[in-house]
């Protein structure tokens, strides 16, 4: 059956890339066109927020209660969460290409997200490489535990503390404060609430599918 949150997630994001390809958009000096990609690159770095927080959560409760469905819940939510910082990555870079005039540039805030997502390569390195699942469960909850909030300052904090081209970094103003279009608050919110949703389902099949194939192996 599917539930409620899951058509309003598909019917969002529908909603958000029909919208975004369509819908008239303020005229900024350099941004042209390329301000579209506000609704897709935005909404899937702050859904990647929301699904590695997922992530730690149940890092945290496989600690605290040693249940395999949580170190399992845990994983899926971070797989998914890579997925998303990647497609927002591979955005930003087409964004950038348009804007700044190159695909990547030595700028903090980039070099910040691609030593975060790095950081969960390795979390993911760390868990293929040991064959114990006790032990491979209870060491990659700990490194993401220490991952997550250290990811949050190199993608929300340090950038700020130095010259950067990214808005909202290095003292470059946010979109808010400088575009007051209202018509891209109507597709930006429901956009980051929708790609979201979708995200965690995702997460959550594939949770489904790897609580089925422990069960089997454990019976």
């Amino acid at each position: 059956m599917i539930k409620w949150w899951k058509i309003t997630g598909a019917l969002l994001v529908l909603f958000a890339i029909v919208r975004g390809l369509t819908a008239d958009v303020p005229q900024l000096a350099i941004l042209d066109e390329s301000i579209r990609n506000l609704f897709y690159h935005v909404p899937m770095w702050f859904g990647m927020i929301l699904l590695l927080g997922g992530s730690l959560v149940y890092a945290i409760k496989y600690l605290n209660t040693k249940k395999p469905e949580f170190d399992i819940k845990s994983i899926e939510l971070a797989k998914t969460g890579i997925l998303f910082g990647m497609m927002g990555i591979i955005t930003g870079m087409i964004w950038a290409q348009h804007t700044w005039g190159t695909f990547w540039t030595n700028d903090p805030k980039l070099n910040s997200a691609a030593i975060g997502m790095l950081m969960y390569f390795a979390y993911l390195v760390l868990r293929s490489s040991i064959e114990d699942e006790e032990k491979r469960a209870r060491l990659s909850a700990i490194y993401n535990i220490v991952s997550f909030p250290t990811f949050i300052v190199l993608i929300f904090i340090l950038p700020r503390l130095t010259d950067s081209l990214h808005p909202g970094n290095g003292g470059n103003p946010g979109f808010n404060s400088y575009d007051l279009d209202a018509k891209l608050r109507m597709i930006f919110y429901p956009a980051v609430l929708g790609w979201t949703l979708i995200g965690y389902w995702m997460a959550d099949l594939s949770t489904r599918l790897s609580l089925l194939k422990y069960k089997k192996e454990n019976e």
